[in-house]
């Protein structure tokens, strides 16, 4: 069912901190609601929809429009939960590029240019997500992630980016085995959360 109404956590515009499109202004909008459950998750307070505002597709457009931005990250929490159609259709008739960061667990809804799919264990994917992805990030808790990335990249379309990202709380320690690992297996590539590094949202 589409829906004219969407729980928002947070809306921003910022720069791109990670993968593919790193280093991009972006406005970010962050879609409360996630049943994944990532113990290392650092928005978990986005899990709760029902803590957040309810807000209009025209109220979270507007807002888009009163920037200079021309691209457009839906994320989460897991904003796949959600039917995107309406959203995604308000936000191409004013020419913003969009792009979604998802765990891949739902189907898709609406008009995206670019999906992120960044898998997590503690639920399975659904399917269709392997033909879809333009880009598979990997949060790199353990060392055992890096063989579960190449599972999931084994799926995936032969243009889909590859990104191995060190976990926040463990970057200190999963850098340096990152680091080695896409030396050898070249096709990765390394994603840091570089907002992070600038203090930026």
């Amino acid at each position: 069912m589409e829906k004219d109404q969407l729980p928002i956590m947070e809306q921003f515009y910022s720069v791109q901190g990670e993968g593919f499109y790193s280093g991009r202004p972006a406005y970010f909008i962050r879609i409360a609601g996630c049943d994944v459950g990532c113990v290392w998750c650092d928005v978990k307070e986005s899990w709760d929809a029902g803590e957040h505002e309810l807000m209009t597709i025209n109220t979270i457009v507007e807002k888009v429009a009163e920037t200079k931005t021309n691209f457009v990250v839906i994320t989460g929490g897991e904003p796949a939960m959600y039917n995107l159609t309406l959203l995604t259709k308000a936000l191409k008739e004013i020419n913003c590029e969009l792009a979604i960061e998802t765990s891949g667990v739902y189907e898709l809804s609406g008009e995206l240019d670019w999906v992120c799919f960044s898998p997590k264990k503690f639920k399975k994917p659904a399917t269709s997500i392997y033909s879809l992805a333009n880009e598979l990030k990997v949060i790199v808790f353990n060392k055992s992630d890096l063989k579960w990335a190449e599972e999931h990249a084994e799926k995936l379309k032969k243009d889909c980016k590859l990104y191995l990202q060190p976990e926040w709380s463990k970057h200190v320690e999963m850098l340096p085995i990152i680091l080695d690992y896409v030396k050898e297996n070249p096709k990765w590539t390394l994603s840091l959360q570089t907002h992070k590094y600038i203090n930026v949202p």
